[in-house]
């Protein structure tokens, strides 16, 4: 819910505290990028110190930055305290899944647990935006962070009771061994420094210097991280050897196309609710709950087509099934009204839905149960890197338009304008929406090929993890 929760309180942020759009993007994407560049490191801590106590401290850790975030006074403050949650997330995300696989040993049950987790999961994001704009008008944007202080406290109370203390640790792990910290700090300023170059190409022009050598510094931190993991095989942040099980490889790039396409989307359409169509924050969040009701559908659909077919077909159709939405989305007009719109959304969370729950079931159902921290970490960090990068380029392609088609006027036609003022700057608006949406529906496109030659295997305890 985190990730999504300030998309409709962007007006209200920028009658606030005036943020620039690049500014606001970063407020947007900086949980999901925190959370992703540092999830590896987390889950291999979890599995050294128990995944309970992974859990709670990074509930802490979400709860007192969320609080900060509420008193902050400028973008900046704003920014920190939004990678502070999302390295909170970092340690409790990979807990939650490894709980439940661990819980869950038989493949029948995991795979419904999972299902349940991935709608949850979904439907916790999805739902963001409805939060956000009851909260918005009801009090403020501040709101938005301090609705987590409570939710903390109950949650922490009830992992206390509830969640058994043994059990939890990593088989046959070293509690002396080290967190494998220069690997830690090349991925994560590998992936920090590429969605930066991402943000900051419409205003500085992709071919500019900075840009350029931005992009240039992400490839060769992200280069020298593979290449430490590969010297440092025997006790490696990120064993290579796992990611080249085929369940691996599968699941966690359809997830990561998955959710560069579905993130980026709904970022967009909120901004487009608001701005074009003309609903208030509340309005707009209610409008964004078929996407999270048809996505649940589609993750609790997915076990029984994973149980007959393997993971090929649910997540072959659900690809599929949002491509087709995409090219529904990418043929909005300036006067098309929120029933095209909810087609897409319907039609989208079916297909999420369903490469969600069988995404995640491919990945965890593939690695052993001594890395289930590990597993559920290249899971979530899949996802967030995903949805990072979704926000970051369809952001940008957005603005990119909206500069394009205005020139000196785009400044009053940002997507922090609650309503563009002018008929010119509404189909700028929708033009760069319907660029954006060819931009995720030919990523959806192309990983729909890429699964279709795939040999479907259905995931059950016996898979082979020689080299872990």
């Amino acid at each position: 819910m985190d990730l999504t929760v300030l998309n409709v309180a962007v007006p209200d942020l920028d009658r606030d505290l005036k943020p620039s759009m690049a500014e606001v993007q970063w407020i947007v994407d900086a949980y999901a990028l925190v959370l992703g560049g540092i999830v590896l490191t987390a889950g291999a801590l979890t599995d050294r110190i128990g995944r309970r106590r992974a859990f709670t401290i990074g509930l802490a850790i979400c709860g007192t930055t969320s609080s900060l975030g509420a008193l902050a006074e400028d973008p900046d403050w704003l920014i920190a305290a939004r990678c502070g949650m999302g390295a909170g997330a970092a340690l409790l995300m990979p807990a939650t899944l490894s709980i439940i696989t661990s819980l869950f040993t038989a493949p029948a049950p995991r795979r419904r647990a999972i299902a349940f987790w991935a709608a949850s999961l979904g439907v916790g994001g999805m739902t963001g935006p409805v939060l956000g704009g009851a909260l918005v008008e009801g009090f403020s944007w501040r709101a938005g962070f301090w609705v987590n202080v409570p939710i903390v406290a109950v949650t922490l109370v009830l992992t206390l009771l509830v969640v058994p203390k043994c059990g939890f640790r990593r088989a046959g792990g070293r509690s002396g061994e080290r967190v494998d910290l220069p690997g830690a700090m090349m991925s994560a300023c590998g992936l920090l420094t590429l969605v930066w170059a991402v943000i900051e190409s419409p205003s500085k022009g992709w071919t500019s210097a900075p840009v350029l050598t931005a992009f240039t510094l992400a490839a060769a931190l992200l280069s020298a991280f593979v290449v430490h993991q590969k010297r440092r095989a025997d006790h490696a942040m990120l064993p290579l050897p796992l990611l080249r099980l085929p369940g691996v490889v599968r699941g966690a790039t359809s997830l990561t196309l998955l959710s560069f396409a579905m993130y980026g989307a709904l970022f967009v359409i909120t901004l487009y609710l608001q701005g074009v169509l003309g609903y208030t924050p509340w309005q707009a969040g209610l409008r964004t709950l078929p996407l999270a009701g048809a996505l649940a559908a589609g993750s609790l659909a997915a076990p029984r087509l994973l149980t007959r077919n393997g993971e090929r077909t649910p997540i072959a159709a659900g690809l599929l099934l949002t491509t087709a939405a995409f090219a529904v989305l990418a043929r909005t007009r300036a006067d098309s009204g929120y029933g095209h719109l909810l087609v897409f959304e319907v039609v989208a969370g079916l297909g999420a839905g369903l490469v969600a729950a069988a995404g995640t079931e491919t990945v965890m159902g593939a690695v052993p149960p001594c890395h289930a921290g590990l597993g559920s970490a290249v899971n979530d960090a899949t996802r967030q890197v995903g949805a990072s990068l979704g926000v970051a380029v369809q952001g940008s392609v957005l603005s990119t338009v909206i500069t394009d088609r205005l020139g000196p006027m785009a400044a009053a036609a940002t997507p922090a304008a609650v309503l563009p003022p002018f008929p010119a700057a509404r189909q700028a608006f929708v033009d760069g929406l319907t660029a954006s949406a060819l931009t995720a529906g030919s990523v959806s496109l192309a990983a729909t090929l890429a699964v279709i030659p795939w040999r479907s295997t259905i995931p059950d305890a016996t898979t082979s993890h020689e080299g872990l």
